[in-house]
Formats: C-alpha cells, sequence, structure tokens
C-alpha cells in the first residue's frame, strides 16, 4: 500500500503526550497517529451503519414500542440491583 503524507496541527502539549507514549511503547510517533486514525475512522463507520440500520428497520415499522422498552429496560434494572444486593 502507498502511503501519502498530510500536515496536521495541534497544541503543543498534545504533541508532548504523544511522543511520550511513542517512547514507552517503542513506536513512531507516525505509527501512533496512523493507529489512531484507523480506529477512528472504523469506529465512526461502525456507528453510522448502526444508525442507518436503525433507520431502516423504523422506517419499516420494526420498532418496540417506548413503553414496551422502557418496561423491559426497568426490569433488567431491578434485576441487577437485586442481584447486587445480594451480593453485599
Amino acid at each position: 500500500m502507498t502511503t501519502e503524507a498530510f500536515t496536521v496541527r495541534t497544541d503543543g502539549e498534545t504533541v508532548k503526550r504523544l511522543d511520550q507514549l511513542a517512547a514507552q511503547l517503542d513506536r513512531s510517533r507516525n505509527y501512533l497517529v496512523n493507529q489512531a486514525i484507523q480506529e477512528y475512522l472504523e469506529l465512526h463507520a461502525w456507528q453510522i451503519q448502526k444508525i442507518e440500520a436503525g433507520i431502516a428497520a423504523a422506517d419499516r415499522g420494526d420498532v418496540i414500542p417506548h413503553e414496551e422498552m422502557m418496561s423491559e429496560m426497568d426490569a433488567l434494572i431491578e434485576e441487577k440491583i437485586r442481584a447486587f444486593e445480594d451480593r453485599s
């Protein structure tokens, strides 16, 4: 894969922290920035896919009524609270 250079401007404190982390990991600043960009792109692509899937489901009418969902969530919360209290 070919690479392409571009410039990023950021504050000095961010550069300092990036350089410290790079030194701790024995990696280059460039490597860490590329990793961060890849993770950012993957995360946001995943979020967009999930949002689009949710919109498509809503357009098809494939949704759970609010009251039903809230009842399910309340029951789940109560179950977790009871389990936590039983351990205490």
